[in-house]
């Protein structure tokens, strides 16, 4: 379960430091279905995944009806942050849209355990760590394109034989 070393990095939302421009630019230049919520980007440290449509949804009605700007800083705790200018534009909050304990893997679980994850639990993506530190996703469908590489192996094996 260890990224590729060819992998493009991660990416992530912070939990602080993030505007409402930030998030759009995520959305508007990528097409992942949601994004982990890290500490920093230094630390990696997971504190949740935000569902794309769901991001989109809160960020979409906070620009129409609550007059919130690209500037805006946002907070995913249930309480805003103080702020330390008055002049400060509008913050707004996401710990509705926020979900706190994704399902997590070790990247020491062996495939064939994850596998079996995704059929019982019906998973759409586990975010892999390592002392609660995301070192990557993996999403239904790379478990689809493993099995599909596997197959193709195991008939290339039987030719060989």
């Amino acid at each position: 379960m260890r990224p590729r070393r060819n992998d493009a990095p991660l990416t992530t939302i912070n939990l602080s430091g993030t505007t409402v421009g930030d998030i759009r630019a995520k959305l508007t230049s990528t097409e992942f279905k949601g994004f982990p919520v890290v500490l920093d980007s230094e630390t990696q440290l997971l504190e949740g995944y935000i569902n794309r449509h769901e991001l989109s949804m809160a960020i979409d009605r906070a620009l129409h009806v609550q007059g919130i700007a690209n500037e805006s800083a946002v907070y995913f705790s249930a309480k805003p942050p103080r702020r330390q200018d008055a002049g400060y534009p509008d913050q707004i909050g996401l710990h509705h849209v926020l979900d706190k304990s994704p399902f997590q893997i070790s990247e020491e679980t062996p495939m064939e355990t994850v596998l079996e994850m995704f059929r019982k639990i019906g998973l759409r993506q586990a975010l892999v760590v390592r002392n609660g530190r995301l070192l990557g996703i993996i999403t239904k469908k790379d478990v689809l394109k493993h099995v599909d590489q596997m197959s193709r192996v195991d008939v290339d094996a039987r030719l060989v034989h």
